[in-house]
């Protein structure tokens, strides 16, 4: 049995994507177990993979440093690993494959295109193509190893039947289309404006047969009973259910809307159909959910703002773009949910 052990320290969306690479390589060859490497909170992404063990990485404090990632090696040179595939490819990350490499193991990183990606996000000059995405590229890696991965053999988890605790606050489906929103996202350039959003929840919810769904964390409670205006088939997800109750919820749904997020990544990593919405980042940067058509990624108005996308990952704020998103009517979004549900 040959042993891979994939680094991917964090954010939430990143360890996601990293999910249908995994489980590609885990189908397609029978013969390999995978140990993942990342922050405690994500090891339930994992917990339905054969041959898939996970070491949760204390960052702030016994991994902590130069002599907390060399700690961290001493634990994990334990479990005889054969090669080493640094899905991060950061200053942890490649000083951990870097003891790995000096100790004989094979090692390999995923090259993030940052020269791609700058030319995509600046203002001028800028060439307004697609780079490769970023489970592509961890296929790369794996196969830089040896290691051959076709992710359109992919063969997605069978639905769990929800526990009575998952229930008690969805209920049962029945003829329901079931769609989850998750508004929000790490920084605002990404965030449909509420009024928007509130307009695309009252239509589809004046459908019957629709039963929505609103995801998002605690601090946002208060913002998601705004959305909710007391529509009965628009229920509360958020603090009610625990991260791995949610795991096994989003199978369950039609489709997923989602802004360039963490939720996008989840709904995908288990095949449901995902609409995201983009305001100062872009599909082209890589980071389109996985086994999406791009046209479910919809985009503000390139005519009116063309210095999109001005970033990556959203954290830079354009004099002008601050409100790019309102380009993107509700009625579009509406009849992009309308389509994958119903096709």
């Amino acid at each position: 049995m040959k042993h891979i052990l994939v680094i991917r320290l964090s954010a939430m969306g990143d360890v996601a994507m990293t999910v249908p690479v995994i489980r590609s390589l885990i189908q397609q060859h029978t013969d390999v177990k995978v140990t993942v490497v990342s922050r405690p909170f994500f090891k339930p992404f994992f917990d339905d993979m054969d041959r898939v063990d996970f070491f949760g990485v204390d960052l702030e404090n016994r991994h902590k440093g130069f002599f907390g990632i060399y700690r961290l090696y001493q634990h994990l040179k334990k479990l005889k690993i054969d090669f080493v595939a640094d899905f991060h490819n950061v200053l942890r990350s490649k000083i951990l494959r870097t003891f790995f490499k000096s100790n004989g193991t094979k090692t390999a990183f995923t090259d993030k295109g940052r020269k791609e990606k700058k030319e995509l996000t600046r203002l001028e000059k800028k060439v307004l193509k697609p780079v490769k995405p970023m489970v592509e590229r961890h296929v790369d890696t794996l196969e830089s190893l040896g290691f051959k991965v076709d992710l359109s053999k992919i063969v997605f988890p069978e639905r769990s039947v929800l526990a009575d605790e998952i229930l008690a606050v969805t209920a049962e489906k029945s003829i329901n289309k079931w769609i989850g929103i998750a508004p929000f996202a790490q920084y605002q350039t990404k965030v449909y404006p509420t009024e928007l959003m509130q307009k695309v929840i009252l239509d589809l919810s004046a459908n019957q047969n629709h039963k929505i769904f609103l995801f998002g964390g605690k601090n946002e409670l208060n913002s998601l009973k705004n959305l909710q205006q007391n529509l009965e088939n628009v229920i509360l997800v958020a603090n009610k259910l625990t991260f791995k109750q949610e795991l096994q919820f989003i199978p369950h749904l039609d489709v997923m809307l989602s802004m360039d997020s963490g939720n996008a990544h989840i709904a995908a990593m288990y095949g449901i159909k995902v609409v995201t919405l983009w305001g100062n980042t872009h599909p082209f940067a890589g980071f389109v959910p996985f086994n999406q058509p791009l046209e479910n990624s919809l985009i503000p108005d390139l005519e009116k703002y063309p210095f999109l996308p001005t970033s990556v990952y959203g954290n830079k704020i354009v004099t002008g773009y601050q409100d790019v998103m309102q380009s993107i009517t509700p009625e579009e979004v509406v009849a992009k949910i309308s389509t994958n549900l119903y096709e």
